[in-house]
C-alpha cells in the first residue's frame, strides 16, 4: 500500500468497527480516529436513552468527522457508521481518497454482540433502527463490504487483501 490512504470502516453499531479499526490500523501502521468520540453529548445522550439519531443530529458530527480527515496529513483509519449515502458523500466532500469498508452481520450475531458489551453508551434497542436505515455501499462508491461473521484474524486479513486489490 504506497498510496497514503484513509479508510472508513463503517456499519451499524455493534459490528465491530472499533475493534476491527483499531487492530487494522495498527497493522498498517495508521492513525486510529474513533468516530464515535466525536458524536455530541446531546447525541450521546439520546442515543443513550433509546433515541435514534436522525439527519440533523447526524449533520455537525459528520462536519467535524469530515474535517478530521481532511486535517490529517497521513493515512489513517476512522470508524464510523456513515449508514447513507449522503453521510458517506458527506465525509467524501473534503477529501477524495476515502475507502469505505463496510462491516456487514446479520441483526441476530450484532444484537448479541451488543448486549454482551458493557459501558457503552449505545441502547441496543436502537439496532432496529440503524438497519433501517443502512444504505449498502453502490457500486460507484469506492469500497466493499466483508462479513463479520469469522474471526478477527480472518477479516484483516480479508481487508488487507481487498485493499491491495484497490490499488
Amino acid at each position: 500500500m504506497g498510496v497514503v490512504r484513509k479508510i472508513v470502516v463503517m456499519g451499524v453499531s455493534g459490528c465491530g468497527k472499533t475493534l476491527i479499526g483499531k487492530a487494522l490500523a495498527d497493522r498498517l501502521g495508521f492513525a486510529f480516529v474513533e468516530g464515535d468520540d466525536h458524536h455530541s453529548d446531546r447525541n450521546k445522550e439520546k442515543m443513550g436513552h433509546g433515541i435514534p439519531l436522525d439527519d440533523d443530529d447526524r449533520q455537525g458530527w459528520l462536519l467535524r468527522l469530515r474535517d478530521l480527515i481532511g486535517e490529517s496529513g497521513g493515512p489513517m483509519v476512522l470508524s464510523c457508521s456513515a449508514l447513507k449515502r449522503s453521510y458517506r458523500s458527506l465525509l467524501t466532500s473534503g477529501e477524495h481518497d476515502l475507502i469505505f469498508v463496510h462491516l456487514h452481520g446479520s441483526m441476530e450475531l450484532i444484537e448479541k454482540r451488543i448486549r454482551s458489551r458493557e459501558g457503552h453508551f449505545f441502547d441496543p434497542d436502537l439496532l432496529a433502527s440503524q438497519f433501517d436505515t443502512l444504505e449498502i455501499l453502490e457500486p460507484q462508491e469506492n469500497g466493499f463490504e466483508v462479513k463479520v461473521d469469522q474471526t478477527e484474524q480472518f477479516i484483516l486479513a480479508e481487508i488487507c487483501s481487498r485493499l491491495d486489490d484497490c490499488e
